[in-house]
């Protein structure tokens, strides 16, 4: 930045007492967020819906459509996120939660954001029509890094700014088989990032979505969405499908009535599976996309000494590409080989980035003596990306980075006591550029006491390993002039370490009766080298030109502490036509900053932006004539940290099937106020998330 004058460093009072709070770009989330919450510190001292498409989706256990299955069948569901291999709910000792095709198309969802907002845990809030902050037991953000979201296997994990850029994942609703939901760390399986949960969106086979089906739809905010989809097989147990989709939606509420956040996306895609032979089964896959996402942003100028506001687009487009192949060798062994590769280019007024992804997992499943269940795979990822700098105050040096992760991993499910009583144990060593080596055990325990009936707990050690946006970033924003222009200078750390987390779990599951099923699940999570700043002594820069001063601002590793809650979710249906499903979801968070640390802001920043108490309580009604009421309310406290009041909301869906290739829904959306506000971020005030109604229309050919 040119040569510096280092000063003196009065009372760090005196050096801040001017500075007025600044706003700053909008994807530097985690940065800005707390910058904000330091600057101000500082300056103290109805009616549409998710398409009524495959109502015959089946469990492939059981043959049946899951919304025919009793409760005590959905607990026979297989899940495969806990361990990478198919095992029943009922034997998984995780806190894991399934949301189906049929939760999907009922909830009258549009996109996977919102769909989220059905698991216990999951804390989801709207920042815009196109920005969601999705996090799971705390620290929610825009871009929240303790979270590992996946598409097929495919990780959707940015490691430029730590998080998941979720405008940007899509994929046809009604493709969904099912969304598996990890509440908790699975680091021992997944690797670094997977700390606080793991988001496993599975699509279905090919097999499942044969001949054509056409959604069309719109409403006040999702003003136009379609799908176009067609599958077909052959005599040799080959399957495709192929799809085409595109949506436009229209801003939500502003003040001000700057209405920049309008968002267009257009995606296609593919998937073909071939069963060759009862042991072999291939998998190959893609998606290219391309979006135009409304935003408002910021940025700094030396010369002038001012802060710029944008209202413009950011232009995201990619594509990738997965192929997978696994084998059955015998009922005692199999292995499965998967690749992909996955291409982004994201460019915002003030920055831009391109990068590729080259990730190879191998996965080997044995049955060992005493019906022992092991696991051990291997896994490789590369990753270079290529940041853009468009303005001279925001940018990540070097400009050309690879990211690269190597691991392995074994776990090992020892049955006792007749296979009611299961001890897993395993680990995962991982290589990546930035920390070395990190180890992630865990050992969880699991008790059937009855077939419908299980009581399980866990101690796990999982990290957040550093992202570019922990080590590289280079953000300069202004803030005031008095008798010289002052900026705010926040850079990364070669220092910075990978955040850590000892989380200890319980749970139990039970079918109380043939009619209630209830889920529960306790934590308690022990947190050391959380992300902090660490403020420097303040000195002069003489170039570029005005001369003003520098108040530096460095990552660090300042905060510890812990986070604990429990979550229950219970399900009643007292008649074949009525379900009426509920989840009680509380943390508490107890951070404090390192004896060393002066970060001024980032605990408070980090303890408000996650509510203590969330309410959701969904019900099912089926009526006569084939149609359906499914009303949902919800309820989450207020996020202090955002200025975000506590809030009640409620959606209703009302579906109607015509014929069997015709159906109709009708969706309302915040139906219980005008307008209200979900999460802060944008610059301006914040944006307040409008009460919608869409009406959506489906028609396919018998057979898909």
């Amino acid at each position: 930045m040119g040569p510096t004058i280092r000063i003196p460093a009065p009372g760090f009072e005196e050096v801040i007492t001017p500075i007025l709070p600044v706003n700053r770009p909008r994807y530097f989330a985690a940065t800005r967020a707390c910058l904000e919450r330091m600057s101000w510190l500082l300056l103290v001292a109805g009616l549409a819906s998710a398409s009524l498409a495959d109502a015959h989706e089946a469990d492939p256990n059981s043959g049946v459509p899951l919304k025919q299955l009793s409760l005590a069948q959905l607990g026979n569901v297989e899940v495969t996120t806990a361990s990478k291999e198919p095992e029943e709910v009922w034997k998984t000792p995780a806190a894991v939660y399934v949301i189906t095709q049929e939760d999907i198309r009922r909830s009258g969802a549009t996109n996977l954001p919102d769909i989220l907002r059905l698991a216990p845990g999951v804390e989801v809030a709207q920042v815009d029509s196109d920005h969601w902050s999705v996090s799971i037991r705390g620290f929610a953000a825009e871009l929240a890094n303790k979270l590992l979201v996946l598409i097929d296997g495919r990780s959707v994990y940015t490691p430029l700014y730590a998080g998941v850029y979720w405008q940007a994942q899509a994929t046809p609703l009604q493709d969904i088989e099912r969304i598996e939901v990890i509440r908790g760390p699975g680091g021992t399986i997944w690797g670094a990032n997977a700390v606080d949960g793991i988001i496993n969106i599975i699509t279905k086979s090919s097999k499942d979505t044969q001949r054509a089906m056409l959604s069309a739809g719109g409403g006040n905010i999702d003003q136009g969405t379609g799908v176009v989809r067609y599958g077909g097989a052959n005599s040799r147990g080959f399957n495709y499908r192929a799809y085409v989709m595109g949506f436009s939606v229209g801003p939500e509420f502003h003040s001000g009535g700057a209405n920049f956040d309008d968002w267009q996306m257009g995606q296609a895609g593919f998937r073909t599976d071939w069963g060759r032979d009862p042991r072999d089964n291939f998998t190959l896959q893609g998606d290219i996309y391309r979006e135009v996402a409304g935003e408002t942003t910021t940025y700094s100028l030396f010369s002038p000494p001012s802060q710029v506001a944008v209202n413009g687009n950011a232009d995201v487009r990619g594509g990738n590409l997965v192929a997978r192949w696994k084998r059955v060798q015998s009922d005692r062994s199999d292995f499965q080989i998967q690749a992909y590769f996955d291409r982004t280019s994201h460019f915002e007024p003030e920055y831009g980035e391109t990068r590729n992804t080259l990730d190879l997992d191998v996965l080997d499943h044995l049955t060992l003596p005493g019906q022992q269940n092991f696991l051990w795979g291997l896994g490789a990822r590369v990753s270079p990306g290529d940041f853009v700098q468009r303005v001279p105050t925001i940018d990540f040096l070097p400009h050309h980075l690879t990211d690269q992760i190597y691991s392995g991993f074994v776990q090992d499910t020892i049955p006792f006591l007749n296979h009611r009583l299961f001890l897993t144990m395993g680990s995962k060593l991982e290589h990546n550029s930035y920390t070395g080596f990190e180890v992630q055990p865990s050992v969880r325990l699991l008790w059937n006491s009855t077939p419908r009936r299980a009581f399980w707990a866990a101690v796990t050690r999982a990290v957040r390993t550093p992202s570019r946006l922990d080590e590289d970033i280079q953000l300069t924003d202004y803030v005031e002039t008095t008798t010289l222009p002052i900026f705010l200078r926040v850079s990364g750390s070669r220092q910075f370490h990978s955040e850590k987390l000892i989380a200890y779990e319980a749970g139990f599951r039970t079918l109380v009766t043939h009619s209630w099923y209830v889920d529960v699940a306790v934590f308690y999570n022990q947190y050391n080298d959380l992300y902090s700043f660490q403020v420097e002594a303040p000195f002069l820069e003489a170039s570029p030109s005005p001369v003003h001063a520098i108040l530096p601002v460095l990552t660090s590793n300042g905060i510890h502490g812990a986070a604990s809650g429990f979550e229950v979710a219970p399900d009643w249906r007292p008649v074949r036509w009525w379900e009426l499903r509920a989840s009680y979801s509380y943390l508490n968070m107890d951070l404090k900053t390192k004896p060393w640390s002066n970060d001024p802001s980032s605990v408070a920043g980090d303890e408000g932006s996650s509510p203590r108490n969330q309410i959701v309580i969904q019900s099912f009604v089926r009526l006569p004539k084939k149609l359906e009421f499914d009303p949902t309310f919800r309820y989450v406290e207020a996020l202090p940290a955002q200025m975000i009041r506590s809030y009640e909301t409620a959606d209703a869906t009302l579906g109607w099937h015509l014929t069997q290739q015709l159906q109709l829904s009708v969706v309302g959306q915040n139906l219980l106020q005008p307008h209200y506000a979900q999460f802060g971020g944008d610059p301006g005030g914040l944006v307040q998330i409008r009460r919608g109604a869409y009406a959506k229309i489906v028609w396919r050919l018998s057979g898909n």
